[in-house]
């Protein structure tokens, strides 16, 4: 039984694995992260290998405490991957994008897929059809792009992202939700269109937090798991097991 914790910016995310299956996920603030090990360890108790991915903060503490736990493996970009990584420079490479590489080489491995990651940033990350990570790109997300036209002007609001009912707004708050979701969703059309111009056959996996804001209005086909990633890590630590 597997344990893979995804420490992002702002929450812990939690998932337990038993022979590929997820039987539990569940997301926290940090600070709860050792009343989470240890409830979860009381729920769990045949968990023997763990593996800690973050692009957070995460202290020394709660990984020895982990480790008392179970086997620990901390993702990093010395970590082994199933695919071959033909990134400029693969020392700089989010362990976040690691794992959705690792997870769309599994799904289709003798097909073209890019992954696109709304969170906060939005990723795209492409891995073809001869197993190969080529690289993708790193855009703003969503939330992103409502903090940055609050603070980089004088009076525009700092809003929640929201449905856009008409791409048309009639007021301050609907233009900005407007430019902000209609913004994004014609982004990742374009990228989608750039991408299957090169590579045929091209299948889209939508995952992240926001990605449900725009899925709906995008004109390409995609596929929507809001669970890649952490399917991903679980597969970068059955890997790395061996």
């Amino acid at each position: 039984m597997n344990l893979v914790v995804d420490v992002g910016n702002t929450l812990v995310k939690y998932a337990v694995f038993e022979n590929g299956r997820m039987l539990y996920d569940q997301s926290s603030g940090s600070g709860l992260f050792l009343s989470q090990i240890k409830e979860l360890f009381e729920q769990y108790p045949r968990i023997g290998h763990a593996l800690i991915s973050s692009v957070g903060k995460m202290d020394k503490k709660e990984h020895d405490v982990l480790s008392l736990f179970c086997k620990v493996h901390v993702l990093s970009n010395s970590s082994r991957v199933p695919f071959k990584n033909s990134y400029a420079t693969p020392q700089t490479l989010g362990v976040d994008r690691l794992a959705l590489a690792t997870a769309a080489f599994y799904r289709n491995p003798r097909g073209n897929t890019l992954v696109i990651d709304a969170g906060t940033c939005i990723t795209y990350d492409m891995v073809n059809n001869a197993g190969e990570y080529v690289g993708g790109a790193i855009s703003p997300g969503v939330r992103m792009r409502y903090r940055a036209m609050h603070e980089q002007t004088a009076g525009l609001p700092l809003l929640e992202p929201e449905e856009v009912l008409d791409f048309i707004g009639n007021s301050t708050h609907t233009s900005m939700h407007s430019g902000v979701i209609n913004g994004v969703s014609r982004e990742v059309d374009g990228i989608i269109d750039q991408y299957g111009a090169r590579f045929e056959h091209l299948t889209v996996i939508l995952t992240g937090g926001d990605s449900h804001f725009f899925a709906k209005r995008l004109k390409n086909t995609i596929f929507a798991n809001p669970k890649f990633l952490l399917e991903g890590l679980n597969y970068l630590l059955e890997y790395n097991k061996s």
